[in-house]
């Protein structure tokens, strides 16, 4: 098995708590540091993680001991923490998306290639049994040769739960890049790179209200489109048609339905790990729930940072890639261009699709092989 990789947490805000809970419960990685502007956030995760301790972010990245950087922080400042990670030696999974922007995304993957350190990034939840059955039983030929999907994220907003809601909807925000890497990136892993997108925006509610919390009542304008439709083309051929709305009431429809000659497959929340896939073909009869074929079984968040810590050690690639997120992060931000233009533009990144995940009862398996 070998020693587990350390590693230094910066970012200690709501979503730490999940990725804590994983790590502490795998035997590939430490967390030996915590490190957070708010040392009194650095101090309440670290006694969750017995052994380990508050730092500054300095005292981190000059720490030797340290061998991976998870990054945790705010979208803006993940290219900065990133790079100054890399730059002191050390390994970076982060918290999608890659960089505020595709311009720094790529300045990361080169500082990694350059340096030879890995980068990675969430969504991990692509390892999960949902997407990898689905892209199984894609890639046995069940339900013929892809041509078409559809991808459906609508919620009515934000503000309805959250108790400071302004920041999804400034620059950087949206429904398309806060939940399409999600989306985007089970899209990559069942039907390959995107080549070349089309899209529209709109913003049919530019006044909301928070409706709980102690700002209940207290009203802001969003600055970014609410509501999105956009096409996909995917270098095999397909097309998918991309709905992201902060402006849909309710909604039945499938996240992710794909088509194909043979065939029709339901994919479950890429927002979760697990879930029901569904296929109907013509020998079926009917729609048929299928059981888990490949994926990891019961994963959770920060599983695509164990497999980068095992392919460290052990060699060959890690699924969770820093091209894969960069390449995501490339196709919302033409798809708002295309939009804002009103016109079809070629996404100029590419990756290579990762390996499929066997499927893994145990919960955690090896690396990818080369």
């Amino acid at each position: 098995m070998g020693e587990p990789l350390n590693v230094g947490v910066v970012g200690a805000g709501n979503i730490s708590g999940a990725y804590l809970k994983t790590l502490g419960a795998l035997p590939d990685l430490s967390v030996v540091a915590v490190s957070d502007r708010d040392r009194r956030r650095a101090l309440a995760a670290v006694e969750t993680m017995p052994g380990s301790r508050s730092v500054t972010l300095d005292e981190l990245l000059a720490d030797e001991e340290i061998d991976v950087v998870l990054n945790l922080t705010t979208p803006g400042a993940h290219a900065e923490v990133a790079l100054a990670a890399l730059a002191a030696g050390k390994h970076v999974y982060g918290e999608k998306p890659l960089a505020a922007n595709p311009a720094d995304a790529a300045a990361v993957v080169e500082a990694g290639n350059k340096a030879r350190l890995r980068v990675g990034c969430a969504p991990d939840t692509v390892l999960g049994t949902g997407v990898q059955t689905a892209r199984r039983t894609i890639e046995d030929g069940l339900i013929g040769t892809p041509t078409s999907a559809t991808a459906t994220m609508v919620g009515f907003g934000h503000e309805r739960w959250h108790p400071d809601p302004e920041f999804y909807y400034l620059p950087g925000g949206g429904p398309l890049l806060d939940m399409g890497p999600y989306y985007l990136s089970a899209l990559v892993h069942l039907l390959g790179p995107v080549r070349s997108v089309a899209g529209f925006g709109s913003r049919p509610r530019p006044l909301r209200t928070i409706a709980t919390g102690p700002r209940a009542g207290t009203a802001f304008e969003t600055s970014v489109d609410t509501h999105f439709t956009g096409i996909l083309e995917h270098e095999n051929g397909a097309l998918t048609t991309l709905i992201m709305s902060f402006d849909v009431a309710a909604s039945k429809a499938s996240h992710i339905e794909v088509h194909g000659s043979a065939g029709s497959l339901v994919v479950p929340d890429p927002n979760r790990f697990d879930g029901d896939c569904e296929m109907w073909n013509p020998d079926n009869g009917g729609w048929r729930v299928l059981p888990p074929s490949a994926g990891y079984v019961g994963a959770r968040r920060g599983f695509g940072l164990a497999e980068m810590a095992r392919a460290i050690r052990d060699g060959g690639p890690h699924r969770a890639s820093a091209d894969l997120a960069h390449h995501v992060l490339d196709c919302s931000y033409t798809l708002l261009e295309a939009a804002d233009r009103r016109t079809t533009l070629d996404v100029r990144s590419r990756c290579e699709v990762p390996a499929l995940v066997p499927l893994d009862e145990h919960g955690f398996g090896p690396a990818p092989s080369r």
